[in-house]
């Protein structure tokens, strides 16, 4: 199983692109996850850059987005996990 790419509102979009592209290249799958408006909103602008480099190397990719609770702190919080897999 894949590491999950943990994306944050001050994460680099660039950067978070780029590691969700190599580990799709690499792992052939990659979930994402990200708690907050903020960071929802950088996971899914790195997904979309993402999608454009894979598309340039002929890789078509799905998502699906589901909640996943996760400890933090002792405390459950509620987090948008995408998973993304390859076209078939």
């Amino acid at each position: 199983m894949a590491d999950i790419i943990k994306v944050k509102a001050n994460s680099r979009t660039a950067a978070v692109a780029g590691a969700i592209a190599g580990v799709m290249r690499e792992h052939k799958h990659v979930d994402i996850q990200a708690i907050g408006a903020g960071a929802v909103n950088q996971a899914l602008k790195a997904l979309v850059l993402a999608k454009g480099y894979l598309a340039e190397e002929g890789i078509e990719i799905i998502c699906s987005p589901e909640f996943v609770d996760v400890d933090i702190d002792c405390k459950v919080r509620t987090a948008i996990k995408i998973v993304v897999d390859p076209k078939n």
